[in-house]
């Protein structure tokens, strides 16, 4: 198993759909401030699957291409990139900071342009929605899969910019995606430093847009 399979897998989730759903939006207009966090979930499943059903035409660099503009608009990637770095990002310089969070947004995009590659019937439900006492909120959904259980995908937004952007996805309702990077992460910083980790990130990417 490579590092890019680190993260845990929720039993009997094709492995396409889990992969994509900890880091992006898809195919969505670039979210407005006005909505609700329940709004931008429910904006993220209805373009996530829109874009599963043309994937094939799209191909992998048409996937990349569709997928970036609605990600940076949905997802915190800075925030994002801070989190699943943890502890060791303040002590990382600006500019390599700053690299970073490229490397990271491109990943993150990439795998999304990777793994979403079909559409078997799948369908989502918003569940609900709890104000955090630290002021985020958790909106929990499920995704169903015909002739499959359903899977639990609770998603932390917190309000950026003046908008509720996506920070986390918590896989199966508990296991948070960016902390199941953390150790991974944590292992190329030892290695190399911030260099090691963006050079790595960017590798990934590449391969993946290989299809």
């Amino acid at each position: 198993m490579t590092r890019d399979d680190a993260a845990p897998l929720a039993a009997g989730l094709p492995r396409r759909l889990l992969l994509g759903l900890g880091f992006a939006a898809l195919g969505a207009a670039p979210l407005r401030a006005q909505e609700q966090p329940a709004q931008v979930v429910e904006q993220l499943h209805a373009a996530l699957l829109s874009v599963m059903q043309q994937a094939r035409a799209l191909g992998v660099q048409g996937r990349f291409s569709r997928l970036r503009p609605v990600m940076e608009s949905s997802f915190d990637l800075p925030a994002m990139t801070r989190i699943a770095i943890g502890p060791a990002w303040s002590g990382i310089a600006p500019e390599q900071q700053a690299a970073l969070v490229q490397a990271f947004s491109e990943w993150s995009i990439a795998t999304y342009a990777n793994r979403f590659d079909g559409f078997s019937g799948e369908s989502f439900t918003t569940q609900g929605e709890t104000e955090l006492r630290n002021g985020d909120r958790l909106v929990r959904t499920s995704l169903n899969r015909p002739g499959n259980s359903a899977v639990q995908l609770n998603y932390l937004l917190r309000r950026s910019g003046g908008a509720w952007r996506i920070v986390d996805v918590y896989l199966t309702g508990s296991i948070s995606e960016l902390a199941s990077r953390r150790a991974d992460f944590a292992a190329l910083l030892a290695e190399g430093g911030p260099a090691r980790l963006a050079a790595e990130l960017r590798r990934r990417s590449a391969t993946l847009l290989q299809g």
